[in-house]
């Protein structure tokens, strides 16, 4: 009796993967089961232990070594993207396990759109104004705002999504300095950014975005004491990856009024908790994680997870087969 392959699907969250390709040969041919919400730990370990195949949306469940070496039937992981900080890709493919990636999508551009869409947000108190329309009233002396062109826009981290970051600011016609670890004087030039030491830029910059790689060299980058150096009327953005900032110290700095305010898009634990501090900040303006959700996006994960199943099931090699692109 052939026995059909347990192929498990983790973190589709939108509940739109299957809106998005077509998934009826793969689910003809194997056991195919969906996990929407985000599993760590035992939860994780239940939902895959017998799966042969495992495909993980983004970064949503982490995959060590130990965990790893539990999961004896695994044969295929496929995650989306290019890049997966919580997942052991050694462990995956010394135990002999195909590890697979999918196309990213323009992952940068919905970034840097969500990016200035909290920039603006707050600085110009686009959510406070609405509400207070909303509740019949109309300007009042909190309503005299500040503009952005001609301050200063400090951005950690000029790669990809820091670069287009850039070139926005300075259609608003702000002066941009930038700082990043391996950061040059000409990179800078070149992306037509000053490169300050992280300390004049925390110091001096109106708005502070960050867009840094989580690494050990970068987490918990922005802690207490450089909190304490930023302007009080600056805001400080975060659509890169919460490890970068010290949580429990933002807290404590925005209560201090420096920064006067924060927009995070990415948290320490997503779905952040109901009874998370960060929900009674009233200086702080939060989205759910909104950078990579676009349509396009999701396309090309969904797309990238069935012909990646489909190569496998067929014994063919898988089209983005990891770490060889």
């Amino acid at each position: 009796m052939h026995i059909k392959p347990i192929i498990v699907v983790l973190g589709d969250y939108e509940r739109c993967l299957q809106h998005y390709a077509d998934w009826s040969q793969i689910q003809a041919r194997s056991e195919l089961r969906f996990f929407h919400e985000p599993l760590n730990g035992e939860l994780l370990y239940q939902a895959v232990q017998d799966a042969h195949a495992i495909a993980l949306v983004r970064d949503c469940s982490p995959f060590d070594s130990s965990l790893i070496k539990r999961l004896t039937n695994l044969k295929l992981f496929v995650f989306t993207g290019m890049r997966n900080a919580l997942l052991d890709h050694v462990a995956l493919l010394n135990q002999g396990v195909t590890v697979a990636c999918t196309r990213g999508g323009p992952s940068k551009e919905t970034t840097t759109e969500l990016t200035w869409a909290l920039i603006l947000a707050a600085s110009k108190q686009v959510v406070d104004q609405s509400q207070m329309m909303n509740g019949g009233q109309w300007r009042n002396a909190h309503s005299v705002l500040p503009m952005l062109c001609g301050q200063r826009l400090g951005i950690i981290g000029l790669g990809g999504i820091g670069s287009l970051v850039a070139k926005v600011g300075a259609a608003f016609g702000m002066e941009l300095v930038c700082w990043s670890p391996n950061m040059t004087k000409e990179r800078a030039h070149a992306a037509g950014c000053e490169f300050l030491p992280l300390e004049a830029l925390l110091q001096t910059s109106k708005i502070v975005s960050l867009h840094l790689v989580a690494s050990e060299r970068t987490k918990g980058l922005i802690h207490q004491d450089r909190l304490a150096m930023m302007r009080k009327d600056s805001v400080l953005v975060n659509t890169s990856r919460s490890s970068l900032i010290v949580t429990k110290d933002l807290i404590t700095a925005l209560r201090l009024g420096r920064p006067g305010q924060a927009a995070l898009d990415v948290f320490d634990q997503e779905p952040l908790p109901k009874d998370s501090e960060l929900h009674r900040i009233p200086n702080l303006l939060m989205t759910p994680h909104l950078g990579f959700v676009a349509e396009p996006i999701f396309k090309d994960f969904a797309t990238g997870i069935v012909d990646t199943l489909d190569a496998w099931l067929d014994g063919k090699p898988v089209p983005l087969p990891y770490p060889s692109n």
